[in-house]
């Protein structure tokens, strides 16, 4: 597999064609949800034959899910066949419930190992995974990447911040797993706690769970803040392990070993040319109890092509994950991601947090920003901030400064967005 990661687009494609036709045979055998959904389909040639085949959504498999509780009719085996059980965060809606088998939750840990391999994590590590374990899959499977790695791994679960800085310092822990928040949110008890960087033997760090790792700023100030080297990482409770961060560390590579990628555009449903943004629509290769195929992830991404100074030809993300497609708003007539204003604002180190309010005057959509620091001129730290708002983006935004510890913290997704717009 790893040589896969350098080879030609052909041997790719013949690859990842080679094991789809395979998979299908087994999901159009016994599973309901895709033989009503595929009924009509043809075999499949080539890779781009894809294109004929209708997008699964989110939505219709928790619609699924609700007209044939409690797992829905995507199952491909007998339920006595699967062993795992995880389910979305919910931070969209209702959560999804997604199950493994043996088989599948073993793929789900070695695609963690390219995550690994990309920020050259070895056996030598010692692993922190600081979150709360529970049934939204957040790393179990980093867990269990790690231990095909064989590394010592340290789960953080049931602890305060404070607790999981103790045991980081006390085992030696070397590299740490969370989300970009919450690497910040430790950094802060830490310093709270006249705890230094020099305290701990973290070297390198890895998130996911919401952008952040491959936004300049953001990862310049976990970088900082850890004297640590940052990796970005995406998956999906729905899709698995897709994305990992290689040496260069400006983006994420699509694992297209064992995921195919279609960048198109969301409107037109045109595939988009080098250089262009849009939603990305994945497939995995690996997962066959419970597929998801031409997922739409609701994931901004760039194409960023197939040429990485590090050696890898699979797919390049520029700056990894920019946004969800439905996160975009609209502030008189610009674009605005709030992965853009995270990017502005973790520019200045008095800022501590930030959250991001959402109203509507008439029929225009406006943004305002509440900054929380301890700086004792927040009038001079409003006005830089407003000043490079505008060169960013050439609106002006209303920004508040707050006082220190007023702002929500988070350990899992952060929801630094509020959105106040009346509901029609």
């Amino acid at each position: 597999m790893i040589a896969l990661e350098t080879a030609s687009r052909a041997e790719i494609e013949a690859h990842q064609l080679a094991r789809l036709q395979e998979g299908l045979k087994q999901i159009l055998r016994s599973n309901r949800f895709y033989q009503r959904k595929y009924a009509d389909m043809s075999p499949l040639q080539r890779l781009t034959d894809m294109a004929c085949l209708p997008f699964t959504a989110k939505r219709e498999l928790i619609a699924d899910q609700e007209r044939y509780p409690a797992y829905g009719s995507n199952l491909t085996f007998p339920l006595a066949e699967y062993v795992r059980l995880h389910h979305t965060s919910g931070t969209t809606g209702r959560p999804l419930r997604v199950l493994d088998t043996a088989e599948s939750w073993s793929w789900w840990a070695r695609c963690w190992g390219f995550v690994y391999r990309g920020a050259g994590v070895t056996r030598d590590d010692v692993l922190f995974l600081a979150f709360g374990f529970g049934p939204f899959i957040g790393f179990w499977a980093a867990h269990e990447g790690a231990h095909l790695l064989g590394a010592l791994t340290v789960p953080g679960g049931s602890m305060d911040s404070l607790q999981r800085l103790r045991l980081l310092r006390e085992t030696g822990a070397t590299v740490l797993v969370c989300t970009p928040s919450y690497a910040l949110r430790l950094a802060e008890v830490a310093r709270e706690n006249g705890l230094k960087p020099a305290d701990f033997s973290i070297r390198v760090t890895i998130h996911a769970g919401e952008p952040g790792a491959s936004i300049p700023a953001t990862r310049e100030r976990i970088e900082q803040a850890w004297q640590a080297q940052t990796y970005d990482h995406a998956g999906m409770t729905e899709m698995g392990a897709y994305g990992f961060s290689c040496s260069e560390r400006c983006g994420m590579h699509v694992n297209e070993s064992e995921f195919i990628a279609e960048i198109l555009d969301p409107v037109t449903g045109k595939a988009v040319r080098e250089g262009e943004t849009g939603e990305l629509i994945l497939t995995n290769l690996g997962r066959w109890g419970m597929p998801a195929l031409r997922y739409r992830t609701g994931d901004l991404v760039r194409h960023g092509g197939y040429r990485c100074p590090c050696g890898r030809s699979f797919l390049f993300l520029p700056g990894g994950v920019l946004g969800r497609i439905d996160d975009m708003l609209i502030v008189r007539g610009t674009n605005v991601y709030p992965s853009a204003l995270a990017d502005v604002l973790h520019r200045f180190p008095e800022v501590a947090e930030y959250r991001i309010i959402v109203t509507r005057v008439g029929t225009m959509d406006e943004i305002a920003l509440q900054i929380e620091s301890a700086t004792p001129r927040p009038e001079a730290l409003q006005k830089a901030i407003q000043q490079e708002l505008h060169a960013v983006f050439g609106l002006r935004f209303p920004v508040e400064v707050v006082s220190s510890g007023s702002l929500p913290r988070f350990e899992l997704k952060a929801r630094r967005v509020v959105d106040r717009r009346p509901r029609v």
